[in-house]
Formats: structure tokens, C-alpha cells, sequence
């Protein structure tokens, strides 16, 4: 018996996946392991995340920040999917000047995408405030995954 094995990507075909789409899902190690959905921007290098400050995730994280993080994009019929998932590790960004070009990218990519204000919410601010406040107020945690240990990327066809 045959088993049809599904395609992989190419690196350069997950990288223009991986910028295209802006929802993952993060998955951290705990006593069970906990998966939530977080936002996302890719500079081409690097994946970052925003984060509030509270919860479950703030927790596991800083108790091992070693993480599988999952994009996914499928067709309503299955007939077409992709998706990606990569190992490896969260860490804060803590320098000024790249917490502030994440967080302009952030405001371009729900802007880009015509996300809701209520998007707001899973930021740490209120769906009332604008959307600069993520630049003027530090509600949430800017995360970047680094040492990526590894990729699966596969598709439909």
C-alpha cells in the first residue's frame, strides 16, 4: 500500500505564506500543553507577537519559553490548506526602537486586513482606543521567535 505523502514548501513559499497571513496559534509547555491564538507580524526574519500582560501564557513562558508556533490557511471544502510550524523560542523584545517598528507593523497589518477595533482587546487596550494608543501606551509585551529549531511547511498541492 501506497501513502501519498503531503507536499512541502519551499523556503521561499512559506516565507511569502508566513507575511501573507497574521493569525497563529502558539502552543506552550505546561503540565498539559496550552495552545492559544495570538496576531502576528514578519519582517522577513523574524515572527513577533503582542502579548497582554496577564494570563496562563505569561506564565508558561517565562517558565520555558520553548514554544511551537502554527499558521494555517485552508479552503472552507479542505480542498486546499498550508500551513507551517515552527519550533523554537520566545523572547521579550526589550529595545525601544524595535518594540516601536513592531508595533507600527502591527497597526499597518489590522489596518491592512480591516480587522475589528475589538481586536484591540486581545492587545491589552480597549476597542475604544485608537489605534496609535499601541504605540503611545505599552499595554502589551512584544515577543520574537528565535532559534528556530524547526520548520514543517507542507500544502495541498
Amino acid at each position: 500500500m501506497n501513502i501519498l505523502k503531503i507536499p512541502a514548501m519551499k523556503r521561499k513559499e512559506y516565507d511569502a505564506f508566513i507575511a501573507h497571513q497574521y493569525m497563529s496559534r502558539i502552543a506552550f509547555k505546561g503540565d498539559y500543553p496550552y495552545v492559544a491564538p495570538f496576531l502576528y507580524v514578519f519582517n522577513g526574519k523574524f515572527i513577533y507577537f503582542l502579548s497582554t500582560k496577564y494570563g496562563k501564557k505569561m506564565e508558561l513562558a517565562k517558565s520555558d519559553p520553548k514554544v511551537a508556533v502554527e499558521i494555517e490557511n485552508y479552503s472552507s471544502d479542505m480542498s486546499n490548506y498550508r500551513f507551517v510550524t515552527l519550533q523554537g523560542q520566545l523572547n521579550e523584545v526589550d529595545k525601544p526602537s524595535e518594540k516601536l517598528k513592531v508595533r507600527q507593523r502591527f497597526i499597518e497589518m489590522i489596518k491592512k486586513n480591516k480587522l475589528s477595533p475589538n481586536i484591540l482587546a486581545a492587545l491589552g487596550h480597549s476597542p475604544d482606543d485608537p489605534l496609535e494608543s499601541l504605540l503611545e501606551e505599552e499595554k502589551s509585551i512584544v515577543w520574537k521567535l528565535v532559534n528556530v529549531q524547526e520548520i514543517v511547511a507542507l500544502k495541498s498541492s
